[in-house]
């Protein structure tokens, strides 16, 4: 990744800031893009602490001329990893139209605003790597997780659809799909509707996954960095799951 020049939304906390430290830690040069300014700030300069290269953009992925404004000042640009997105609890009862409004705006518009934005300047190029982060919520039925399945699987969608349309144009589009991973939005969540039982659901979140644990940002930024690495030049239009075997050898109801 030496030199290459990657944008990665949601790059202020859990997986996008792991996948930007492990990005920059290759050589690329990481274009942070998120809406909590503060976190994004702090990745940049834990990444410029290190020794690599990294900048900063506010930006709202709900926002399609802010997006294609912004993209057009950071191009060229050879890497974009779709990571920003915001989760919901609800079956279809529960969930309300502002809910599930939000969910799409954001999990769905958001990454289709990144894709027109940023495929022009991948076409210009002849040349470009999307790596979409979706999750097993595509593939499985989760309970209570109405509004966000609906907007993972709009995203395995729009990978396939990405790929298939600019695999002569020299751009390859893969996705990976997460189980349940151990983020600060997890604890946070827990703290907020958990208290005094922190523990304890960390340990029921655990057992949900065969392997017996949470994944860590870590390893989907590994995933990540492979997937959007030369090595990887072979492979476009895939879903990589990466879930402890929770959706091949989960043999309970899955939660």
């Amino acid at each position: 990744m030496k030199h290459r020049k990657a944008i990665i939304t949601g790059a202020g906390s859990g997986i996008g800031k792991a996948i930007a430290l492990r990005f920059a830690s290759l050589g690329a040069e990481v274009f942070a893009l998120d809406v909590d300014t503060e976190a994004g700030g702090a990745t940049v300069k834990e990444i410029l602490d290190a020794g690599g290269m990294a900048s900063f953009f506010y930006c709202d992925v709900t926002n399609m001329t802010a997006v294609q404004n912004l993209y057009a000042q950071l191009a060229p640009f050879y890497i974009l990893v779709n990571n920003a997105g915001i989760a919901h609890v609800g079956d279809a009862m529960t969930t309300s139209e502002e809910d599930f409004e939000r969910v799409y705006q954001v999990n769905v518009k958001g990454v289709y605003h990144c894709l027109q934005a940023a495929l022009p300047h991948m076409v210009h190029a002849g040349e470009g790597v999307i790596l979409n982060i979706c999750s097993i919520a595509a593939h499985v039925g989760l309970s209570d997780r109405f509004a966000y399945s609906m907007s993972k699987g709009a995203v395995s969608a729009m990978t396939l659809s990405v790929a298939r349309d600019f695999l002569t144009r020299g751009i390859r589009c893969n996705s990976l799909s997460p189980a349940r991973v151990h983020t600060p939005f997890v604890d946070g969540f827990i703290a907020r509707n958990y208290p005094g039982r922190e523990q304890e659901m960390l340990e029921t979140l655990a057992k949900t996954q065969p392997i017996g644990r949470m994944g860590k940002p870590e390893e989907i930024a590994a995933l990540a960095a492979f997937l959007c690495s030369s090595d990887a030049a072979f492979i476009t239009g895939s879903d990589y799951p990466i879930d402890g075997g929770f959706m091949t050898l989960n043999t309970g109801n899955p939660r």
